[in-house]
């Protein structure tokens, strides 16, 4: 049965909005599988399909800008994103469910067109630690939403910064909080409002730089995503995406923070944890957050 007709019988997809997402998702893992994108006549061809689908409006299955946008970028850059299709996966079935969506993503690459898009009409956000690459990647596609952002800790640091939140007070999952909190130095301080006032339902922590020394690690990443996922308020879990875990300090601060009671699903070098909320915890766990 050729695409055309399965998504006219409603077979291809039980909800017609997630067939852009779908396309771009296919994009991207026809690039990363044989390195080169499809052709600008495969672009036509998918937007002929896509008019087929429904001309009347997002909800009802055509694409938002954004989504063009990404089409149109992954099918003409050489670029692969930095994590493989399958891990990609992982947080596509979470979006697909929870999207639209508060979407917080530390870092800004070549991933971050691909992440908005896949949240339509949600709100979609980067955290980048270098001010420069924020304005190259911002010349090229300015509709992401991203803040450059300071970090105090460095890579160096971590074991001394797990001794550190063992013996401060404002560091413990009962009393930690995180803007304004200078005591506890693995909570992010001087961020945007932004960050501290929204609820995110989804974290995706694949930076800051953590493969030398002086990076900045990704120690208050992780310790300020558990913080946040315990503190929520609203229904049901906080998802927690963590890759690079194939790394010593990002595998410890997991397992110190995220819990692997939480884990959900591994896959490369991807971990997901759903992480409740304090109030729904059925132990608090004292000074420690496993």
């Amino acid at each position: 049965m050729k695409r055309e007709d399965t998504v006219r019988n409603g077979h291809f997809l039980a909800d017609r909005r997630w067939f852009f997402p779908i396309v771009i998702a296919g994009l991207i893992a026809g690039a990363i599988v044989t390195s080169s994108f499809i052709k600008a006549a495969d672009y036509s061809l998918l937007c002929s399909v896509a008019n087929t689908i429904s001309p009347q409006g997002v909800d009802n299955g055509s694409a938002t800008p954004i989504q063009l946008q990404a089409i149109i970028h992954y099918a003409t850059s050489r670029i692969t994103p930095q994590q493989n299709f399958r891990e990609i996966s992982v947080t596509f079935d979470v979006l697909k469910k929870r999207s639209p969506c508060n979407f917080l993503v530390f870092g800004l690459g070549y991933d971050s067109l691909m992440w908005t898009s896949l949240n339509p009409n949600g709100n979609t956000i980067f955290l980048e630690e270098d001010p420069k690459w924020v304005q190259t990647v911002l010349k090229d596609a300015p509709v992401l939403h991203a803040h450059p952002v300071k970090y105090r800790t460095q890579l160096k640091e971590a074991d001394a910064l797990l001794s550190h939140y063992r013996s401060e007070p404002s560091c413990f999952p009962s009393e930690a909080y995180l803007r304004g909190n200078d005591k506890c130095k693995l909570a992010l301080t001087g961020f945007p409002d932004e960050f501290y006032d929204t609820e995110w339902d989804l974290i995706m922590i694949d930076a800051p730089r953590g493969y030398f020394p002086e990076a900045p690690g990704r120690m208050a990443a992780i310790f300020s995503a558990a913080v946040m996922a315990r503190n929520r308020k609203g229904s049901g879990v906080t998802h927690v995406f963590l890759h690079d875990v194939d790394r010593r300090v990002e595998k410890v601060f997991a397992e110190e923070f995220l819990c692997r009671k939480y884990l959900v699903k591994s896959v490369g070098r991807l971990w997901h944890f759903e992480i409740p909320s304090a109030a729904n915890m059925s132990s608090q766990g004292g000074a420690q957050f496993c």
